[in-house]
């Protein structure tokens, strides 16, 4: 009867300090923006030439880079941002999809014609549960990285790059 009660006690220690360890790698977004931002948007685009490639640009347009961006998750991915200064300042983040995408796989006697075969990626896990509205930036500040969730992304009209330039350019 010790035993059982012995047993039942070390079980339930262990999933306690499992619960707690649990909370102290979850990532705490930031309730306030760290600088101002406006409209935020998505835009898809394809290649115009056939396993070109394609994906989603995130831009999110600043009235200035007090505090820089450092990475952005969105749909399950996670990139680094780019920070553009144009018309506009704004940061992008740059998600490749699969559409339009070489998917051929080598099959031969010889391995080194295989070798050349891409390795499947696994599937990155972010830490948060975002809807496909959504993304959230981290950022440094007082050397902490922190976190702040975006929502309400709008999506453009998706942009299809021709294979060529148009005539006379």
């Amino acid at each position: 009867m010790k035993t059982i009660k012995y047993i039942t006690s070390l079980v339930l220690m262990l999933i306690l300090m499992a619960s707690f360890s649990q909370c102290s790698t979850a990532q705490k977004l930031q309730a306030k923006a760290p600088i101002e931002f406006g409209e935020v948007y998505a835009q898809k685009w394809v290649a115009g030439i056939k396993e070109g490639g394609s994906g989603i640009n995130v831009f999110i347009p600043v009235n200035d880079n007090s505090i820089p961006l450092d990475s952005m998750f969105f749909r399950g991915k996670k990139v680094k941002m780019e920070f553009k200064k144009g018309d506009t300042i704004c940061y992008i983040g740059r998600f490749k999809t699969n559409a339009n995408q070489q998917n051929d796989i080598i099959l031969s006697s010889d391995m080194s014609e295989e070798s050349k075969n891409r390795l499947p990626q696994p599937k990155e896990q972010i830490p948060f549960e975002l809807k496909d509205d959504e993304c959230v930036v981290s950022y440094r500040q007082n050397n902490k990285t922190l976190y702040y969730k975006i929502s309400n992304i709008k999506m453009k009209q998706p942009l299809h790059y021709p294979s060529a330039p148009p005539n006379g350019q």
